[in-house]
């Protein structure tokens, strides 16, 4: 089973419906509460960091998820909120990963959207079994993280190389949206879904 957190502003239905092509039940929660010790978890996010955050913390969601042991997907700002701090809204966020969230400088249009080639950082990780290197995958991003290369298995080049997955621990976090990423978006779902 699959348990998706919904803030208020994440893109929840794409998500049900990529699980559902893939033949992956899945279940919305809204509240700490409601999360199950044997379940994946799924975090989308769209929207702005500060009031991302402000809503995991009325949810308890915040409280929470830094020792979560269960396998964690945070998609787009979902991965974006693992990280120490991020300038969108000048707010402090999870603290799972060592890092920092920043706008896209050097000229880039903002935000980016599109298709966008990932290189594969680090090949065996399970999260990329099966999906080839330079795969394309869809972005919607103005901000990126900066983090510590040792949490990297996936790079994106848009202006700049910037980190598009990482993983820590149980901790998974991919930058571009895999529910709208055609075949290469769907394999990585269910790779996420197989995890143990």
């Amino acid at each position: 089973m699959i348990q998706i957190i919904d803030y208020g502003a994440g893109n929840i239905q794409s998500i049900l419906n990529a699980l559902k092509q893939i033949g992956v039940e899945a279940e919305v929660i809204s509240s700490a509460k409601e999360l199950k010790d044997d379940c994946k978890l799924i975090f989308p996010g769209v929207g702005a960091a500060s009031s991302a955050m402000r809503a995991l913390g009325k949810s308890y969601f915040a409280n929470v998820i830094p020792y979560l042991k269960n396998p964690f997907l945070g998609i787009c700002l979902g991965m974006q909120l693992l990280a120490d701090f991020s300038e969108e809204g000048d707010v402090e966020c999870l603290g799972i990963l060592n890092g920092k969230v920043v706008k896209f400088s050097g000229g880039v249009k903002v935000p980016q959207i599109g298709w966008n080639r990932v290189k594969i950082a680090e090949p065996r990780d399970p999260l990329f079994e099966g999906i080839s290197d330079d795969s394309y995958f869809y972005f919607v991003n103005s901000y990126h993280l900066n983090t510590d290369s040792a949490y990297t298995i996936g790079k994106t080049n848009y202006g700049r190389e910037f980190v598009s997955a990482v993983k820590k621990n149980n901790f998974y976090g991919v930058q571009f949206h895999p529910e709208k990423s055609g075949e290469a978006g769907s394999k990585l779902l269910n790779n996420f879904c197989k995890l143990c």
